[in-house]
């Protein structure tokens, strides 16, 4: 990886930001087929920035870490938007936001006690916000093109990204404890 900073990809994950207040705004006044359009380019963003850091071999530190923050930024300010105008309920919001929060304490503690140490997530972590991102899609959709069977699918994917999410919690608290729990590597 080197260290540039003005790559394609990440300008477009910088738009990808961009896009974040854009979709707060609309959710915000119910303009919910516009936010649908956002939040598709900005998927769309997300796949191309990824492909492009890949195909021109322009993958840099700073896309390593700022990538996943927008990812991050865009799917729990969805959550919360979307608790504030009653499209999913606060206690699936507190869920997801703890699981977060969970990760990020215990990413700052590893950093603090070992330095900085590559933490890969796990395929559950994958598939909890791969589903997430699901969820925030479908209710998005739902809001601006009502359907029954799409309110169907949408409830069903409550519920499968709230047990994705706590059981993922688990396994990153069980799999941090371990690791705390022996010996700090040697300093290199």
């Amino acid at each position: 990886m080197r260290g540039r900073i003005w790559t394609v990809p990440n300008q477009i994950t910088l738009l990808r930001l961009g896009f974040l207040p854009i979709f707060l705004i609309l959710i915000s006044y119910e303009h919910y087929r516009w936010a649908l359009a956002v939040l598709v380019v900005a998927g769309l963003s997300d796949g191309i920035d990824g492909l492009l850091a890949r195909k021109l071999n322009q993958r840099s530190s700073l896309g390593a870490y700022l990538d996943p923050i927008a990812d991050k930024l865009l799917l729990s300010s969805s959550f919360v938007i979307l608790a504030f105008k009653k499209e999913i309920a606060w206690w699936l919001t507190i869920i997801v936001l703890s699981r977060d929060v969970l990760i990020l304490v215990v990413a700052v503690v590893i950093i603090l006690i070992w330095g900085y140490r590559p933490f890969p997530p796990s395929l559950l972590g994958k598939m909890t916000t791969f589903f997430q991102i699901v969820l925030v899609f479908s209710v998005v959709l739902v809001a601006a093109y009502p359907n029954p069977l799409l309110g169907s699918v949408k409830q069903v994917l409550i519920y499968f990204v709230t047990a994705l999410a706590t059981v993922s919690a688990f396994q990153y608290s069980v799999s941090i404890a371990r690791r705390l729990s022996s010996p700090a590597p040697p300093a290199s």
